[in-house]
């Protein structure tokens, strides 16, 4: 197994040189005439901006539409949900009374 040396500081001038001139060149002309191209794109997007009415006009529209897409739960659908929210509630109700009433007897035990 050789081992590899370390390029030393002349040789890697040198390819550093070459790099500029060739390949590395256009990669970095590509590289920069796509960031003025994204920021010609991000101006080009703010020069669109709509006027107050308009966007309002727009999101009130986008409103309507969404609210079309709703589907809304049937009366016996209704019916069962009602039912399930009053009786997990009462149970819960139920709970806190008992762990209240409890920890009020405790309380009367221990200071009397």
């Amino acid at each position: 197994m050789a081992k590899h040396s370390a390029p030393s500081a002349e040789s890697s001038r040198k390819d550093r040189g070459k790099a500029r001139e060739g390949k590395g060149a256009a990669r970095k002309d590509r590289t920069k005439a796509g960031a003025t191209r994204k920021r010609d794109e991000a101006v080009a997007v703010k020069e669109k901006k709509r006027g107050l009415f308009a966007r309002m006009w727009l999101f009130l529209t986008q409103v309507v539409a969404e609210m079309r897409k709703v589907t809304y739960p049937t009366r016996s659908e209704t019916w069962t949900y009602f039912v399930v929210v009053v009786v997990f509630v009462t149970a819960i109700m139920a709970f806190t009374g008992l762990l209240d009433f409890g920890f009020g007897k405790l309380s009367a035990l221990i200071f009397g």
